[in-house]
């Protein structure tokens, strides 16, 4: 469990590093003289690269949120802030939410999941043509629109919407107060403006973190542009971004949602027996692990959440006699997990749609 700042700067630093490096080799190759075929070919192990590297740096903005990559709570927030500019996505609301995820893993009753489950019930009740819609939206091939959807274009949209939305209560507020008060209601007026509970976030720190990741990504998109050329930076930007995202969303899911997944309501939940029983471990080659961040050691993740990635294997190992319980999930046995994306409220369990469509309305 102990942290320690030098490692953490060193996988901060062979991160970070390696993505300069290649977003070098795209500007090469793009303005090169070289066939197009040839640049294609190069520019394809590029972007492979690039993905796997996007999503580790994911990952390691994951710890910061759980403050357990560096000892400090600055550095955490410090580093935490700056890969979610990276990965286009402000951290510290993103973290609030992941804390969320954890404080009530394995009950579906107050959390359904990335993919936000219906209850067999609910989706028994719905129209031949919802149930289509349910479907095709939880299809894994929606990882890639939704993952395009979640990085380049929700952030954006909760800050517009949010300002928005700020706007709108304030000046109704505004007229209110006059046809009420007349200009006494003024004083009354300022006093409240910066008082308003948002949709998009939740306290003031948020709302700074949105508004300063927004700026600064949409300043690295114009740097970028200019340096790169628009085509050549929104190709490969939309590929690595989309491709990323589509994985960790993946990752998320498939931790979670298996066969035999403790899946409780609030009535007798365990938090112990969720992170063991509702937790998947992903048995990946060491090389994928890497880029992973050790992630695919979930369970042990779920138990402490302040173990920071690359003490996750010596816990998980050291502990084995506590999670024998866990679920060990393959590779090939992850294309299985998206077919539970039912819950069945009254048999404590994730259920596929085939097995629903067999049960009585």
């Amino acid at each position: 469990m102990q942290r320690s700042d030098p490692w953490a700067c060193w996988q901060l630093f062979s991160t970070l590093v390696p993505i300069s490096a290649l977003w070098l080799m795209v500007s090469l190759i793009g303005h090169g003289a070289s066939p197009v075929g040839l640049k294609a070919a190069q520019l394809f192990i590029v972007l492979v690269l690039l993905v796997l590297l996007s999503s580790r740096c994911f990952s390691l903005m994951h710890d910061c949120g759980h403050g357990s990559l560096f000892h400090s709570r600055l550095l955490n927030r410090s580093a935490g802030f700056f890969l979610g500019v990276l990965n286009a996505i402000p951290q510290h609301p993103w973290s609030r939410g992941h804390a969320y995820h954890h404080k009530h893993n394995g009950n579906w009753q107050l959390y359904r999941g990335p993919s936000a489950l219906l209850t067999l019930a609910q989706y028994q009740s719905l129209s031949k043509t919802n149930k289509i819609i349910y479907f095709i939206s939880r299809h894994p091939l929606m990882l890639f629109p939704g993952g395009f959807f979640y990085l380049i274009i929700k952030p954006r949209l909760a800050l517009i919407l949010g300002l928005t939305e700020y706007c709108w209560s304030k000046c109704r507020q505004f007229v209110v107060g006059l046809r009420d008060e007349g200009w006494n209601s003024i004083n009354s007026f300022s006093s409240q403006l910066l008082k308003h509970q948002s949709s998009y976030w939740y306290t003031s720190g948020e709302l700074a973190d949105l508004l300063a990741n927004n700026l600064l990504v949409l300043v690295s998109w114009i740097l970028m542009s200019r340096w790169l050329g628009v085509g050549l930076f929104w190709t490969c930007y939309s590929l690595v971004m989309t491709a990323s995202a589509a994985i960790f969303i993946c990752i998320f899911f498939v931790q979670h949602n298996f066969e035999g997944s403790y899946a409780h309501g609030n009535d007798d939940w365990s938090y112990f027996t969720a992170a063991i029983e509702g937790s998947s471990n992903l048995d990946i080659p060491l090389w994928l692990n890497w880029f992973f961040a050790d992630i695919s050691f979930h369970s042990i993740h779920h138990l402490c959440e302040r173990i920071p990635n690359y003490r996750l294997k010596a816990c998980h190992t050291h502990n084995q006699a506590l999670l024998h319980g866990a679920k060990k999930l393959r590779i090939t046995e992850i294309p299985d997990c998206f077919a539970y994306i039912l819950w069945d409220s009254d048999s404590n369990k994730l259920v596929t749609l085939a097995e629903a469509n067999l049960q009585p309305v």
